[in-house]
């Protein structure tokens, strides 16, 4: 394993400013450990020498050398933690980013779970540690075995002999540790990725009475990584034994050789004190860079996993390039299902197939069907979360031409258009903020306004705090029924504020009492005035406010006037 990736530097400006400012704090480190071992060195052969005179200068400049060194360490670690930070969020966007436009086909929901969360949450311990303990192996060292080299070169002989054996027993137990190391984030990918196909699926798992199974293999997936964690902990602390060992060992060995020319009249006090206060400085960064990988060896398995997953084709197989220039929808446009098709990654049937339908500005039209029809696959065509995979879904331009809904920004249609889902998510934030999604610089006066047009006000009002109230993760503070019409009124604030052409309405009043019902319905009638409008509905008991009535049937399409 490189010890150090170079796409992290390529690519990510915060590990470039991060290793310019590592470098730079490796260098007065560096500076003031061989000052310091000189002060040191030179106090205890003053004192012993009988030179008291020169001593409350020298251990004063002990003292100050060993503050900056604090000062240093803490400055360092302050910024590296927050280079860390800084690494991590940029390529969780850049990741989220490039999941967003890839194939949803060629997307592992639990291997990107895992990167983004627990995956990149290790580049600490090798961004804030490792790195700048690398530079330091790399400065120390070398700056150690000048000075001894210069104060008595068989020392200096004795390091440099020993010195590379460090690196070497490293290497041959990083390179075992590896391979333990991948096997372990492959298991836990497994474990994430199943773990979350099973919480999706809990409801069909109890129906089907197969929860039990799954979590005994959930348990026996976590078990093998357990197993696999401690097998790549013990060859950790072993190697963390045999660099110990090694650096023990050659401590020791300039330590008796200066000890027996010392005892013979062969060197002097000082300059073998200066010798054995930096023989420990030499082995003790290669030592800790040791430590350092294997604590950051997960890390730096998930950064290599994430530019893996970067490094895949972006675009979605099938797919038309995105045009230079995006076409502008016409203010009110007309839209058109002209033999559209849509089948999903990994699907034989197809969820619509051949559907002709024009939605004209300013009508109402229900969407009809049983549970699996195709009625939220329409909504996710016309929303662009899904592209035709046949057939072709026009619109009017601003220029008066039908054009291919491909070719127009995506962010500019969906300004177009004011959705209404049937489980609508509120965040755990104020009932103010909730309506505001996507609008916060919505003045108070529209947030009113909207919350009136949708019925929500009387809901608001027995709130405690009126619209300041949070809701709670999920709006679990309201009603199912309560939930609907602050998302009614959201979609109210969209429309005014942006004047929005097109609504669009998932099952609105699906499970909600008759009383909460009817006030969606009323607040639903408010919002279809004037609009390019669809319902979707498991029945037709909406057609009092629909031009025209279109019932689907295994994606087929049947319609009728009203």
């Amino acid at each position: 394993m490189r010890p150090l990736d170079p796409r992290l530097v390529r690519t990510t400006a915060a590990v470039r400013v991060h290793l310019a400012v590592t470098v730079a704090c490796g260098f007065a480190a560096t500076a003031l450990i061989l000052l310091q071992a000189w002060l040191v060195a030179r106090a205890v052969a003053g004192a012993t020498a009988g030179a008291a005179d020169a001593l409350a200068g020298t251990v004063a400049a002990v003292g100050a050398v060993a503050l900056a060194r604090a000062a240093l360490t803490y400055g360092a670690e302050t910024a590296a933690l927050r280079s860390a930070a800084r690494v991590k969020s940029d390529l969780r966007r850049r990741l989220v980013r490039h999941v967003a436009a890839a194939d949803p086909a060629a997307t592992d929901a639990g291997e990107l779970a895992t990167l983004a969360t627990r995956g990149l949450d290790a580049l600490d311990d090798y961004v804030a540690r490792y790195l700048p303990q690398l530079v330091l192996a790399a400065l120390v060292p070398l700056a150690v075995l000048v000075v001894v080299f210069r104060a008595d070169w068989i020392s200096g002989l004795v390091i440099a002999l020993t010195l590379p054996l460090i690196p070497v027993f490293m290497a041959l137990v990083g390179m075992h540790a590896e391979a333990r190391t991948r096997r372990q984030w492959h298991l836990l990918q497994r474990l994430g990725g199943h773990f979350l196909d099973v919480v999706e699926g809990l409801p069909t798992l109890a129906v089907f009475r197969r929860a039990t199974a799954e979590a005994a293999l959930i348990r026996r997936v976590t078990d093998a990584h357990r197993e696999a964690t401690m097998r790549t902990l013990r060859v950790a602390f072993l190697s963390a034994f045999v660099l110990e060992l090694l650096a023990t060992l050659a401590v020791a060995l300039v330590a008796v050789e200066i000890g027996l020319r010392l005892l013979y009249g062969r060197l002097d006090l000082e300059t073998a004190l200066l010798v054995l206060i930096l023989a420990p400085e030499a082995y003790l960064p290669v030592r800790e860079v040791g430590a350092r990988f294997h604590a950051s060896m997960e890390g730096v398995t998930a950064a290599e996993r994430v530019f893996a997953v970067l490094e895949r084709p972006a675009a979605v197989p099938g797919s038309a390039p995105a045009p230079a220039a995006p076409v502008r929808p016409a203010a009110r446009p007309s839209v058109r299902f002209a033999a559209t098709g849509l089948t999903y990654p990994g699907r034989d049937a197809p969820a619509l197939d051949g559907v002709d339908l024009t939605l004209r500005p300013g009508t109402t039209t229900l969407v009809a069907g049983r549970s699996g029809a195709g009625k939220t696959s329409l909504l996710a065509l016309l929303l662009r979360f899904a592209e035709p995979t046949a057939g072709r879904l026009l619109v009017t331009a601003a220029d008066g031409r039908e054009v291919d809904l491909a070719d127009v920004d995506p962010d500019e249609w969906r300004r177009r258009i004011a959705w209404l889902p049937q489980q609508p998510y509120l965040f755990d934030a104020s009932v103010a903020e909730n309506i505001r999604l996507g609008l916060p610089d919505a003045p108070d006066e529209a947030v009113c306004r909207a919350a009136r047009r949708a019925e929500a006000e009387d809901v608001i009002a027995a709130l405690p705090d009126g619209y300041a109230t949070p809701l709670g993760e999920r709006g679990r503070r309201l009603s199912a029924g309560q939930r609907q019409r602050i998302a009614l009124a959201r979609a109210f604030l969209r429309r005014e504020a942006l004047d929005a052409p097109i609504v669009l309405l998932d099952e609105p009043t699906a499970h909600l009492d008759p009383e909460h019902a009817a006030a969606v319905r009323a607040g639903v009638a408010r919002l279809l005035e004037g609009r390019t409008g669809v319902i979707v509905a498991h029945d037709e008991g909406w057609s009092g406010l629909a031009d025209e009535v279109v019932r689907l049937d295994g994606g087929l399409v049947g319609a009728g006037r009203v």
